[in-house]
């Protein structure tokens, strides 16, 4: 059966220690960028005009590969100006809610096929623009090159166990955790 090809960023699911997600989250800023549910950020440069009010600033993941992450978009004030607004537009005064536990475990869509030998990898990202209709990220897992390269964004760390997630088609939704992460080893590990 086929896979839906339906990206919508990652979402946290779990954690190394087996637990599952508890919905823990720390305050940032976007100042510079546009974000979407789902997307995974960077922390902006030390020494920039970043954050507000102590609170540290993110920017949108933008190349794919060899971004130090610092976690995943769960949420956002909203804008009482802009009720209908379903993303979070670049803001120094309205914080963004960002998953940045080093050790969760993230759903994500493959732009492709991965196969079950590539558990243990690292892989890419393949990034999109967000939808400003549904609020969701268009970023997912890049099929294309995963590797033991250690300045790789993504660790593969298994397939979703669902009826509808067939690994054998395109499209399927794999577990992944940030390789490169600002509060841990940045330099990433080496994939197996």
């Amino acid at each position: 059966m086929a896979n839906i090809d339906r990206p919508n960023g990652f979402r946290p699911v779990g954690h190394l220690s087996g637990g599952g997600f508890t919905g823990r989250v720390r305050k940032y800023y976007s100042v510079n960028d546009n974000l979407f549910l789902g997307d995974l950020v960077e922390k902006e440069a030390t020494g920039t005009a970043s954050g507000s009010g102590g609170y540290p600033g993110v920017d949108r993941m933008d190349s794919g590969t060899a971004d130090i992450l610092v976690g995943c978009v769960v949420g956002w004030e909203i804008n009482p100006d802009s009720l209908n607004a379903m993303h979070h537009a670049a803001s120094t005064s309205l914080a963004v809610y960002i998953n940045d536990d080093p050790m969760t475990i993230y759903e994500g869509q493959c732009d492709g096929t991965l196969a079950v030998t590539d558990i243990g990898l690292n892989a890419d990202v393949t990034i999109g623009s967000g939808s400003t209709t549904t609020g969701a990220s268009n970023m997912e897992i890049a099929a294309s090159g995963a590797a033991t390269t250690q300045a790789t964004p993504l660790k593969i760390m298994g397939l979703v166990e669902r009826e509808d997630n067939d690994v054998a088609s395109a499209n399927a939704n794999w577990l992944v955790m940030l390789n490169l992460h600002a509060y841990k080893n940045e330099a990433g590990t080496t994939g197996i």
